[in-house]
């Protein structure tokens, strides 16, 4: 199913030109698991990120509400997303993705770019997995079409991929001072796509 729904969406972005331009992908990890941490605005940068990385696929961390919507909650769970209750996280939290991360598999995470409290409980989730299962984060960025709408305009997407790294830190001090580098890292990795993005339309 993944593969079938990801080839039909790599063709449907590019007829639509919004299949997105993608920056430094010499960063994402080669082999072996890791988590991909990507800004998040609309339903589009999935869509783009999952393309960007195929063959290779991305089990996303998706908030379990979206399991219970009719036909959703089936096709999401055959595109590798995986439930999270982010009012009462449980083991599953942690365990669902080092599990998958041991097998060698990409999970996706998409924190907020900005400040605010989900942002950054999942900043933290992010941090807590890598530093738990010692893998690496790969920080990413994208600008462009959020939605169906911005899709039929033909906006563009554009995609960025930063340094991949380790939580090195201890306990939860680690994880503090890695939260805020995870942050640091998105807001600067956008900064440099609206570069990027203004110096083409130059």
């Amino acid at each position: 199913m993944y593969k079938f729904i990801a080839s039909v969406v790599k063709i449907i972005l590019k007829l639509m030109g919004s299949k997105a331009r993608v920056y430094e992908e010499q960063n994402l990890p080669k082999d072996g698991g890791f988590i991909i941490a990507c800004t998040h605005t609309g339903y589009v940068d999935i869509l783009n990120l999952g393309v960007s990385m195929y063959p290779r696929e991305i089990h996303f961390m998706a908030k379990k509400q979206l399991f219970d919507i009719k036909g959703l909650g089936w096709l999401i769970g055959h595109l590798n997303a995986f439930p999270v209750d982010r009012d009462n996280p449980g083991p599953s939290v942690i365990k669902i993705p080092s599990q998958l991360l041991k097998e060698g598999k990409i999970v996706g995470i998409f924190p907020s770019g900005t400040r605010n409290t989900e942002g950054a409980d999942l900043k933290q989730g992010a941090i807590t997995i890598a530093q738990l299962s010692k893998t690496q984060i790969v920080p990413a960025a994208y600008v462009g079409a959020r939605n169906a709408g911005d899709v039929f305009k033909r906006g563009k997407g554009y995609l960025i991929y930063g340094e991949p790294f380790y939580v090195t830190g201890k306990g939860k001090d680690g994880r503090e001072e890695f939260m805020h580098h995870l942050e640091h890292e998105l807001l600067t990795l956008t900064e440099e796509l609206h570069k990027r993005i203004a110096a083409e339309k130059k």
